[in-house]
């Protein structure tokens, strides 16, 4: 294959990609003098990946296979904008061996390894048989072509329970089972085959032996053309749900010197085997004593950021230079691991209620400003549109500190003063994952969140003095402004009157729970708060995103949103959402549908799991959708009996409809 084809300067980069990743790729290539060219489905038209880039291409309809897995368009897209290069960023077609080929036959440079080196380590399979010949410790387990039901069956019993039933190709826990007892194994293999095949476009199969109470532990590579290959130390993804990384952090905190070494001489060994070019991280679980291989991922990571903060280096700039036909600029010896850097995945979905994705608009979005060790790779800004279509992740946090303590306590900082309204996230459920004692003493596993869910999930706390206090701060704050606005008079001005004192009444609840009064006291002299017997001295002043408020002499800083009446407040002590009770009267309480099997989200109906008729225990399941890549199964409410299915496997549906009448039993 021709070198000088493969790697050599260009000076338009085409990013097929879109989200937080293309605009992180973007950055840094208008950084180093490139110009950029995004590409966008129908769906994306007003995304901020589109914004930033110099040029934008639509691909096609929102669908990810009509636009940005549909390789044809992407090199058309390259051609139609003079685009000399392409950068994958992750999933889509990151790794996708056809993609790499497509793009060289097109005269354009991937920025990344060669569709030789993915069909090498792209396959779970194919290089685990790789590591085995070139001595990288394996766990044990079945990577073989063949793929009927009685040969895995087999493999599984010859590997002993509990095992691990995987996809071959792809990641991110899509097409992923953890199998106890043979009696298992069938119907998780079904539905991992039908997760991989909507995901990857490919349904092959391993079964390994699942390490119990496993660590996740991966490490950075990277190649040149010139024959140099460097390991940037590793990175720690053990906090996971469902096999998917929720806070990544570098470097490992289980680690010792002597471990760090073994295991990033394997990963260069591993990566050595099949003359690597590029960026790719080698991953592997540890059962606390040993390391074993899971797999390679030829292509950046998500949680490449807290490697980029530990050794200084932009990992991005380096892929671009590769791609170049640059040497690494750096040698082994030259790598500086400094302080230490911990990541958590923010997201578009609800933990309380089992992390459904979150779709619509963000109405409010205030991160902090990087500063202090923060830094915030985002994709979505004020405004955006979360859509039902792609990965629900918005950004990535990170925070960098001299010692792991520090990091973590920056990073749950910045957690605690972001708001993103419109939609629901996962930030509270990560601030209670950061503050977790365990996690703070490293006492996890990959199995962690799941045992603790109860706890990292539980309810906001009830709105104290407070949160009434600011509830009724906020109102006054939104009328004060909207008073500015019209006219400046006095006579709007709240507090102000030129003699005696009034007073009103104002009622919160929340949710559907019992109102709860307070009343404002104000005319002539300071005003005060009365809630029940107790009278607190107060004042406000405004200020971006909220206002200060001093209650009996304590100054407090208080974020709040107002969408009608439906407030939102962030105090000292948490979150909260509050209603204001229309002091006229006339609310009617929305009825609810728990009972309704209707779609969560818009979505694809992959399988029907019960028959019209049939009689139901409460939990069990009818159908499963497929939402934002994931399945999400629809279960019977409570015993009944299933009266009718109002929907057929392959049917699209919207949020909503109602798909399944359950008629409850007599009892």
């Amino acid at each position: 294959m021709d070198r000088t084809k493969l790697y050599r300067r260009f000076r338009t980069l085409l990013i097929a990609n879109r989200g937080e990743i293309a605009c992180r790729v973007i950055r840094t290539a208008r950084a180093m003098g490139l110009r950029t060219v995004a590409v966008y489905s129908e769906a994306d038209r007003d995304a901020m990946h589109v914004a930033l880039a110099d040029e934008a291409v639509l691909l096609g309809p929102a669908r990810a296979r009509d636009s940005y897995l549909n390789v044809e368009r992407l090199i058309e897209a390259a051609r139609k904008t003079g685009a000399e290069a392409v950068h994958p960023g992750y999933g889509f077609l990151s790794e996708n061996a056809e993609f790499a080929r497509a793009c060289f036959d097109a005269d354009l440079v991937f920025v990344g390894p060669t569709a030789g080196m993915m069909n090498a380590m792209g396959s779970k399979s194919g290089s685990k048989e790789l590591m085995e010949k070139a001595g990288v410790p394996l766990v044990p387990g079945y990577h073989g072509e063949a793929q009927d039901e009685a040969t895995l069956a087999k493999a599984a019993d010859k590997i002993g329970f509990p095992i691990l039933v995987k996809a071959s190709a792809g990641g991110g826990g899509r097409g992923m089972r953890i199998v106890r007892s043979a009696g298992e194994l069938a119907p998780a293999i079904v539905s991992a085959k039908r997760e991989a095949k909507a995901a990857f476009g490919d349904d092959r199969m391993l079964i390994e032996k699942y390490v119990d109470n496993p660590r996740h532990i991966e490490v950075q590579v990277i190649g040149d053309s010139h024959g140099n290959l460097l390991s940037l130390f590793e990175r720690e993804c053990t906090l996971q749900r469902r096999h998917q990384k929720v806070i990544e952090e570098a470097p490992s905190p289980t680690l010792n010197p002597a471990q760090r070494e073994t295991v990033c001489a394997a990963a260069r060994k591993a990566a050595g085997a099949v003359n690597y070019v590029g960026a790719g991280t080698i991953e592997f679980v540890s059962d606390g004593k040993d390391v074993f291989f899971i797999e390679m991922n030829t292509r950046l990571q998500v949680e490449h950021p807290v490697t980029e903060l530990i050794t200084g280096i932009d990992l991005v700039e380096w892929q671009l230079r590769v791609a170049f036909g640059e040497a690494l600029p750096l040698k082994q010896n030259e790598i500086r691991l400094n302080g230490h850097a911990v990541e958590a995945r923010v997201y578009a979905e609800n933990p309380t209620k089992n992390f459904m994705p979150s779709v619509g608009r963000i109405s409010t979005w205030r991160l902090p400003g990087e500063a202090g060790g923060l830094r915030i790779d985002a994709g979505y800004r004020e405004g955006d549109s979360v859509s039902p279509y792609y990965d629900a992740m918005l950004a990535k946090m990170i925070a960098w500190a001299p010692t792991r303590d520090v990091a973590i306590e920056r990073l749950n900082r910045g957690l605690e003063e972001t708001d993103v309204r419109g939609i629901v996230t996962n930030i509270p459920f990560l601030s209670a994952l950061m503050t977790h004692p365990k996690v703070r003493t490293n006492a996890i596993d990959t199995g962690f969140i799941e045992r603790e869910l109860t706890v990292l999930t539980q309810a906001a706390p009830a709105p104290g003095e407070l949160e009434l206090c600011a509830a009724v701060a906020a109102v006054i704050n939104d009328e004060q402004q909207a008073a500015r606005a019209q006219a400046n008079s006095p006579w709007q001005t709240f507090g102000w009157q030129p003699v005696g004192r009034r007073q009103r009444s104002f009622a919160f609840r929340v949710g559907h729970g019992p109102e709860q009064k307070i009343i404002l006291n104000y005319g002539s002299g300071p005003s005060t708060l009365l809630i029940g017997d107790r009278e607190l001295a107060f004042a406000i002043a405004p200020r971006d995103g909220g206002f200060d408020l001093t209650l009996d002499g304590v100054k407090s800083s208080v974020a709040a949103v107002i969408d009608g009446h439906e407030l939102y407040l962030r105090t000292r002590n948490g979150r909260f959402d509050l209603h204001w009770v229309d002091p006229f009267g006339g609310e009617s309480e929305e009825q609810t549908g728990e009972d309704k099997i209707a779609a969560p989200l818009p979505g694809t109906v992959v399988a029907v799991l019960a028959e019209e008729g049939a009689t139901l225990e409460k939990g069990a399941p009818i159908l499963t959708l497929e939402v934002m890549k994931m399945e999400q199964t629809l279960r019977a409410p409570y015993a009944g009996v299933l009266k009718s299915i109002k929907c057929r496997v392959g049917d699209i549906v919207q949020e909503g409809v109602e798909l399944a009448v359950v008629e409850p039993s007599g009892e």
